[in-house]
């Protein structure tokens, strides 16, 4: 299934879901052990991140703004959507509580270790419960600015500020900050 932000901002053959858990997979193996987490939960945690989207689909930070005129909807996806706190909470709890439902659905028949196990850690990612579902977290904005380094690499017009703005918000663990000042000196930001 391919990310549907990058599909809104007009990406032909978008990176996949299933890229996008693969990577951070590895991200989260090389930078996890770098800062002493417990590697087999982080792990385990960037696999299942976003399992719910098979059945509550890939939510982006605009959604909200979804215009039918999909020249404006675009130059909306190239900003940091601002938003009250309020407005933030209605968001997360919305999506939540849609994401709980399909992860209740995927695990449905499993065995209830196993089930119990997916749902915790997928609990942890959300609410940033552990140093490890913090770290996770805050590693999905990571890998979302390089792909978008990535895509900036193909097409030079591609607009990627709103993804520096997003890790400069969201992002504050030390290790992920070392990575994203190498990747900001590689991609040369001014």
């Amino acid at each position: 299934m391919p990310r549907r932000g990058w599909i809104l901002r007009g990406m032909k053959n978008p990176e996949t879901i299933a890229a996008h858990t693969f990577r951070m997979v590895l991200m989260a193996w090389l930078l996890g052990k770098q800062k002493k987490l417990n590697v087999s939960k982080i792990l385990k945690m960037s696999l299942i991140h976003d399992l719910c989207e098979v059945y509550a689909g890939d939510t982006t930070p605009h959604d909200n703004f979804f215009l039918k005129n999909k020249k404006k909807f675009k130059k909306i996806t190239l900003k940091w959507p601002r938003l009250s706190k309020r407005d933030k909470e209605k968001i997360f709890r919305e999506k939540y509580e849609k994401e709980c439902k399909s992860l209740k659905k995927l695990i449905l028949k499993l065995p209830l270790d196993f089930k119990k196990e997916i749902k915790d850690l997928w609990m942890d990612y959300e609410k940033g419960l552990t140093r490890e579902g913090k770290f996770v977290r805050q590693l999905d904005r990571v890998e979302s600015l390089l792909q978008a380094m990535e895509y900036l690499r193909e097409n030079k017009n591609f607009s990627i500020e709103s993804f520096w703005v997003q890790v400069e918000e969201l992002v504050d663990d030390p290790i992920l900050l070392e990575f994203i000042n190498s990747l900001e000196k590689r991609f040369h930001r001014k």
